[in-house]
């Protein structure tokens, strides 16, 4: 290899190296805020179950909703093109979903204490997105809903 071909792949190699960093220590900035938040919101009750307990202490109910987008790095992306060539698990992928589950249910949390609830009842993810993961533009992306009653208890 001449010194030409190495120096017309160096920019490629560069940018990839710089994705993988960058991606990744906002990832881990991300997870830890992540972590940090959900501390924070432990005394709000979560619960999937549709019926209310105890609803004759019900004061309002409400819908809460909260929304996350979240994308890739293109050296996830460029790594994960890869990847499906030969098959297998996608770990880049699957990170991203479970971020974008963990902080859209972080966000219908305080959307339910802005509300001064302290439980949600009925909690549901959706992914609007046919397919849930999206390829624009060469990024992939991970749009995620979680929405449910927000209950607000008589003192």
């Amino acid at each position: 290899m001449d010194i030409q071909s190495l120096l017309s792949v160096a920019p490629v190699v560069v940018l990839l190296v710089l994705g993988y960093t960058v991606g990744r220590y906002r990832e881990h900035r991300h997870i830890a805020s992540i972590e940090r938040r959900e501390r924070a919101m432990g005394d709000i009750g979560v619960a999937n179950l549709r019926t209310i307990a105890d609803p004759d202490s019900v004061a309002q109910t409400l819908l809460v909703c909260g929304e996350a987008v979240i994308a890739s790095d293109y050296f996830k992306t460029f790594i994960s093109g890869l990847k499906k060539i030969i098959g297998g698990g996608m770990p880049a992928y699957e990170s991203m979903v479970m971020r974008g589950r963990r902080e859209a249910l972080l966000r219908l949390l305080d959307a339910a204490r802005a509300v001064g609830a302290h439980e949600v009842w009925n909690v549901r993810f959706e992914m609007p997105n046919i397919g849930g993961i999206q390829q624009q533009a060469g990024a992939v992306m991970v749009e995620v809903l979680a929405y449910g009653t927000a209950v607000v208890r008589r003192k």
